[in-house]
C-alpha cells in the first residue's frame, strides 16, 4: 500500500500548503475561541450561564435524542471539533498531533481530514444508535449529556496510522524506539479511563471510530481508497473559489499515480514494509533517496 516515509527530523510548518493536520487544528482552535468568547459575553452580561448552553453550545453538539438531532442535523459534523473545556481541547489536539504528524507524513496530505471526518461521523451515528435503542437510556433520553469533542475522532486516526505502521518506531534514542502500537495502546487506555463517567454510548463512539480507521487502512490496501470522492470534493471546492488556480492540477496528480512502474511500486512496497518491520532508521542513504524522490514525483 503506498505510504510515506517518516522523517524523525522533519518539521510541519503552519505555513505549508495543503497541511491538513494544520487545518484540522486551526478549526478547532477556532471553535473553541469563538464559543468562548461568546460564553464570556454571557457571563458579563449576568445571563445565566445555563442560556448559553441551551442557546449557543447546543447547535455545535450531537444531542442523545434522534428527535433533537433531526431538527439540526450538521451537528454531526460540528461536534467533531467542539470542546467544552480547554484541557479537553489540548488533550485532543496533542493526541491528534501525536498521531496525525505520523500519518500524514506517511501518505501524505489527503488521507487525515477523511479518516478523522469517517472516525467521527461513525462514532456519532453509532451513540445515537445506542442511546436510543436500550430502553436504560431511551426512557430518559432528554437528560442525557450531549456528545461533544474531537475524541472519536483521534481514535480513528490513532488507529489507522498504527494500522499502517505498527512497528514503526518513535523516540529512536530511547532504547532503539518505542513501537507505535504501544503509543496507540497507552492512547486508548487514557482515553477511556476519561471516559469512566460517561455514558457507555460515548466508549461506543470511540470503538467504532477505531474500528473505521482500521477498516480505512485495510481497504486502501486493497485499492479502495475512500477519501478518493472526498478529496475531489475538495478539490471542487477550491478550484470554485481559487478560479486562477489550474483546474487539471488533480487530474495530472491521478495520472502521475497510475503511470508509476509497476517495478518501481514493487520497490517501494518493499521498502514500506522495512520501515514498518525496523524502522525508517535502518534504511539505506540509497533507499532513503530513492523514497524521497519518489515522494516528490508523487508516486507514493
Amino acid at each position: 500500500m503506498p505510504e510515506r516515509s517518516y522523517k524523525t527530523n522533519r518539521s510541519i510548518l503552519l505555513g505549508q500548503d495543503n497541511n491538513a493536520l494544520v487545518y484540522l487544528v486551526a478549526i478547532n482552535l477556532m471553535i473553541f475561541a469563538l464559543l468562548s468568547f461568546i460564553k464570556i459575553i454571557y457571563y458579563l452580561s449576568e445571563i445565566p450561564i445555563e442560556l448559553f448552553y441551551s442557546q449557543m453550545q447546543d447547535w455545535f453538539v450531537l444531542p442523545a435524542s434522534i428527535e433533537k438531532f433531526l431538527t439540526k442535523p450538521w451537528v454531526l459534523f460540528t461536534y467533531l471539533f467542539t470542546h467544552a473545556s480547554i484541557w479537553g481541547l489540548i488533550s485532543s489536539l496533542l493526541w491528534l498531533w501525536s498521531f496525525g504528524y505520523i500519518l500524514q507524513d506517511l501518505t501524505g496530505n489527503n488521507k487525515l481530514i477523511p479518516i478523522y471526518l469517517y472516525g467521527g461521523i461513525a462514532g456519532g451515528i453509532g451513540y445515537l444508535i445506542l442511546m436510543n435503542i436500550f430502553p436504560v437510556w431511551a426512557n430518559h433520553i432528554q437528560t442525557i449529556e450531549p456528545l461533544i469533542g474531537a475524541g472519536a475522532a483521534v481514535m480513528a486516526v490513532a488507529v489507522a496510522t498504527t494500522t499502517l505502521a505498527p512497528n514503526y518506531r518513535i523516540f529512536p534514542l530511547m532504547n532503539g524506539g518505542i513501537p507505535l502500537w504501544v503509543l496507540l495502546i497507552i492512547y486508548g487506555l487514557i482515553d477511556f479511563a476519561t471516559l469512566g463517567s460517561a455514558n457507555a454510548g460515548v466508549a461506543v463512539s470511540h470503538l467504532l471510530a477505531g474500528a473505521v480507521g482500521y477498516l480505512f487502512i485495510q481497504q486502501l490496501r486493497r485499492g479502495n481508497d475512500w477519501a478518493a470522492w472526498m478529496n475531489q470534493f475538495f478539490h471542487w471546492l477550491n478550484d470554485l473559489f481559487s478560479p486562477t488556480k489550474k483546474l487539471h492540477q488533480p487530474s495530472t496528480t491521478k495520472k502521475k499515480k497510475n503511470n508509476a512502474s509497476q517495478d518501481t511500486q514493487q520497490k517501494i512496497d518493499a521498502l514500506l514494509d522495512k520501515i514498518n518491520q525496523e524502522g525508517y532508521q535502518f534504511l539505506t542513504n540509497e533507499e532513503k533517496s530513492f523514497l524521497k524522490k519518489a515522494s516528490k514525483e508523487d508516486l507514493l
